[in-house]
């Protein structure tokens, strides 16, 4: 008997250095994913996994780091272990959306956000701007619908529901004068390049042009159009944004923005002129504890650039 409890004891001595071990390796995989060091914070973790093999907290922290890094193999392969050990925990669901999300795969997104909704329906306005970005517009306005008949609707459903119905009932065009002729020669001849050929970069010329000529009716027209033919590239919704702007637009400055945004990855740069352009939108609202907020928000990511 003595025997049993000197290796009973040996064994709780050794439970409690491990325990002790996987704290101290998984709080410094936690502060070097703070300070976007993610290698550092894998290599921490993978000395977590060794104490505790198959422990789901560790697995989410891999994914989400592996995600970070943008090798988004690695990061579903966690982030699958983790959910068959939880399948109905919403936070690792919507991390995996996030997964599919960056990686344009919108299908296998919306079948998981599906399923979230279906556990809490609160998440519903993340299906609707997935439905948005996979071009199934009966599908998110049916959602809306719903989501109002239950009295849940928000700034941002609003927002969704203006920027489809500004896709749904395109612009008419407006005859805008440059400011001279050889402004106005170059103009049209950008438009004719990018009609021709729908080049990504002839149409960013032709965007910087009209901004140069502060012709924001066509800023508007040429931009939603750029968005209809590269619905993944941010800028497009931020010039968007811009010219709606301009135009004293405001709501459906929101809307766009509220959209694009959700495209900006790893690029504070960006994220940054976006917020600018909603305190700006808000502003001109009233609504100026938002815009205070995004002002911060711009700020912060500045610093941070």
């Amino acid at each position: 008997m003595a025997v049993d409890s000197i290796a009973a004891e040996k064994q709780i001595v050794i439970e409690e250095q491990n325990y002790l071990k996987f704290q101290e390796y998984f709080f410094e995989a936690l502060k070097q994913k703070s300070i976007k060091n993610y290698s550092k914070a894998i290599e921490s973790l993978e000395k977590c996994y060794e104490i505790y093999p198959s422990d789901l907290s560790v697995e989410f922290e891999f994914s989400k780091n592996y995600y970070f890094l943008r090798n988004f193999n690695e990061a579903e392969l966690f982030i699958n272990k983790a959910i068959e050990k939880e399948p109905n925990n919403n936070y690792l669901l919507a991390h995996k959306v996030e997964i599919y999300k960056k990686q344009r795969n919108y299908v296998d997104a919306i079948e998981i956000q599906e399923k979230i909704n279906q556990l809490d329906f609160k998440y519903a306005d993340e299906l609707v701007l997935l439905y948005i970005q996979n071009k199934q517009l009966d599908q998110a306005e049916k959602l809306i619908t719903e989501i109002e008949n239950k009295a849940l609707s928000s700034r941002r459903i609003k927002s969704f529901k203006i920027y489809i119905e500004r896709i749904k009932n395109p612009i008419q065009n407006k005859t805008v004068e440059a400011t001279t002729n050889s402004n106005n020669t170059s103009l049209e001849s950008l438009r004719e390049e990018f009609n021709k050929n729908k080049d990504y970069q002839v149409l960013l010329k032709l965007l910087n042009k009209e901004i140069e000529l502060e012709t924001f009716e066509f800023l508007d027209k040429d931009s939603k159009l750029g968005i209809e033919l590269y619905p993944a590239q941010p800028v497009l919704y931020k010039l968007n944004g811009y010219a709606l702007n301009k135009l004293g637009k405001y709501n459906e400055a929101i809307a766009v923005l509220t959209i694009g945004i959700d495209f900006v990855f790893d690029n504070n740069k960006l994220e940054a002129e976006f917020c600018d352009l909603f305190a700006l939108s808000y502003q001109n609202l009233n609504e100026t504890s938002k815009a205070l907020s995004y002002k911060k928000k711009a700020e912060a990511l500045r610093k941070g650039i």
